[in-house]
């Protein structure tokens, strides 16, 4: 059974200060699992670019713990870079090993989504390499809706991989 995550953890805004933290959490995957498709790990370069963010629906929010020390991120960037898609974004999370299954998760990524919502973002989609049961879990039970399949697009570790592509509408059409 998962812990109250909003007793021990609490959500904020990334600061530059936390990004050798996510770079930490990061890299782990990079270098021992098939949740990224990168296969080296980025600079803190990298993750300064995604703190800055250039549109309006870019966010980088991080989980704290007690001592204010990140166990993980959730950010939301472009989808893909023409101009109609603007209003749609794409969105990841990744959680320190170490507080897997304590609810973390559930507490990021409706705080993620919340202002994605704020920030006017009309659809955010989110992309799960397989088997990943956990993460596919968390975003059913955040409301994302799982709505196709790509096989083989991923080759890391001497094997393919398939992806589930997620999708949550935040915002309703007039």
């Amino acid at each position: 059974m998962a812990t109250n995550p909003a007793a021990e953890f609490e959500t904020r805004p990334a600061t530059d200060r936390d990004l050798p933290q996510i770079a930490a959490i990061y890299n782990h995957e990079v270098e021992t699992s098939t949740v990224t498709f990168d296969l080296e790990p980025p600079d803190v370069d990298h993750w300064r670019a995604r703190l800055a963010g250039e549109h309006p629906g870019d966010h980088l929010l991080v989980a704290v713990d007690c001592a204010d020390d990140v166990v993980g991120y959730a950010y939301s960037w472009s989808y893909r870079p023409r101009p109609a898609y603007a209003l749609t974004r794409e969105t990841s999370l990744y959680l320190d090993p170490s507080v897997r299954g304590k609810g973390v998760g559930r507490l990021l990524y409706p705080a993620l989504l919340e202002t994605m919502v704020v920030s006017g973002v009309h659809t955010a989609v989110a992309l799960v390499a397989l088997p990943n049961p956990a993460s596919q879990r968390l975003h059913e039970a955040v409301g994302f809706e799982k709505v196709g399949m790509l096989r083989e697009v991923g080759f890391k570790f001497d094997r393919w991989i398939d992806v589930v592509w997620y999708q949550k509408m935040l915002t309703k059409v007039d």
